[in-house]
């Protein structure tokens, strides 16, 4: 349980950097686990982006 944990940590701290490491995403062991966190760190980088378009634009 503590890969995965692990994985998904990894994953989402690469998600809100931009940057996706190939050889974890596959590895048969934890990639799942990677590359969910790395979506919700991308999502999470979405998210606060349109916070500030919203507050750039003056609109609630």
């Amino acid at each position: 349980m503590e890969k995965a944990l692990l994985a998904y940590r990894d994953g989402r701290v690469d998600g809100c950097a931009g940057r996706r490491d190939a050889a974890r995403a596959a590895d048969p062991e934890t990639g799942a686990d990677y590359r969910i966190g790395f979506l919700d760190g991308r999502i999470e980088v979405f998210r606060m982006m349109a916070e500030v378009r919203t507050m750039l634009d003056g609109t609630d």
